[in-house]
């Protein structure tokens, strides 16, 4: 039987206590002009300096959202003494090594999705941040969301009963482009480390770590995943069945699916939208939740940089809710993954 009302959703709202953080931006591409957009207008954190190999670009950047400092070198932004935490924005094949060295000077680090190209590197990330003392958290902005905070109590509840299976997919067109960041082995380019991290972290929180990895796809001409279908094996019995593609559009719904009911996850399931709770029975009712906070869009990545801040000012190296360790695990899926892709493809 479904509960008459849903729970109430655990917000990131600002000004909860949380210290009002002074943040520098390295890598001021389109994400990087959202986040700082979303923290101006719903956080009390403060972003005060930006930093691109293009002195011109920060320049740009700057103006453009008010920041105080523009920085030529990465270099530059770490040591300057009124900056507390940085924000990685790069492609993903640079998140390592500004990582560290934000970590070394002593700064909070919050790196943008995925936090490193591999489970190793995001190992060598929060060794090197507990060995500090500093907090390191990946970028995962959907589990800071309202609805994320309502999903997670209702299977803590035992709303859906046994969970048996997580459907979620993620795909968009992008046009071939052997430059682009996606289409660049070098960059850590592909489907599965730019889009398909969003199911696999879904999978991830339903169901911890899979006891079984098999994955299908293909690859592009500049020998990164193009598209993929994971079937990941719990050891309760359930299942994960995942799809990412930079080939197609495809639906971006998920659903959690359990003996005494099931969350339908509306378009876009890692961003701020809709769900629905569905019982078993082929007749039972619906109750359907929407966002109250009236952020949406990507100004839910409020939410993950007041968590952040909250984080810090509970003294944390690391996020209660996306720990390093699942951290480390999510890479891992991912990388047996694409692991057995390329096998698959060097045998074609």
């Amino acid at each position: 039987m479904l509960p008459e009302h849903l729970p109430e959703p655990e917000l990131y709202a600002a000004g909860s206590g949380e210290p009002s953080l002074r943040w520098g931006i390295v890598g001021p591409g389109w994400i990087a002009g959202e986040f700082t957009k979303a923290l101006k207008d719903h956080t009390r954190q403060q972003v005060v300096a930006v930093t691109s190999r293009n002195a011109e670009r920060s320049g740009a950047f700057a103006a453009e959202h008010g920041i105080a400092h523009a920085f030529g070198s990465t270099e530059a932004l770490l040591t300057h003494p009124d900056v507390d935490v940085v924000y990685v924005a790069t492609p993903q094949s640079e998140h390592l090594a500004i990582g560290l060295a934000a970590i070394a000077a002593g700064k909070h680090v919050l790196i943008e999705k995925p936090i490193a190209v591999s489970a190793d590197e995001a190992r060598q990330l929060a060794v090197a941040a507990k060995a500090a003392g500093v907090l390191v958290m990946e970028a995962m902005w959907s589990r800071y969301l309202p609805q994320t905070s309502v999903i997670r109590r209702l299977l803590a509840d035992g709303v859906l009963g046994d969970v048996r299976a997580v459907l979620a997919d993620h795909g968009q067109s992008i046009a071939f482009d052997p430059n682009h960041r996606l289409y660049r082995p070098d960059t850590g380019g592909g489907a599965l480390l730019d889009l398909g991290i969003y199911p696999v972290q879904f999978s991830s929180m339903v169901f911890g770590a899979p006891q079984r990895v098999t994955a299908v796809g293909g690859m592009t001409e500049t020998g990164v995943d193009a598209y993929s279908t994971l079937t990941l094996s719990h050891d309760n019995g359930g299942q994960s069945v995942l799809f990412s593609t930079i080939r197609a559009r495809t639906p971006m719904a998920a659903t959690i699916a359990g003996t005494d009911a099931s969350i339908v996850i509306d378009r876009g399931f890692y961003t701020p939208t809709t769900f629905t709770l569905v019982g078993a029975g082929h007749f039972d009712p619906e109750l359907c939740w929407s966002d109250p906070s009236g952020l949406t869009l990507f100004e839910g990545l409020s939410w993950e940089a007041t968590a952040f801040a909250r984080f810090v000012g509970e003294g944390r190296v690391e996020s209660p809710v996306h720990t390093m360790d699942e951290t480390v695990s999510i890479l891992a899926t991912i990388d047996e993954a694409r692991a057995q892709i390329a096998e698959e493809a060097g045998r074609g």
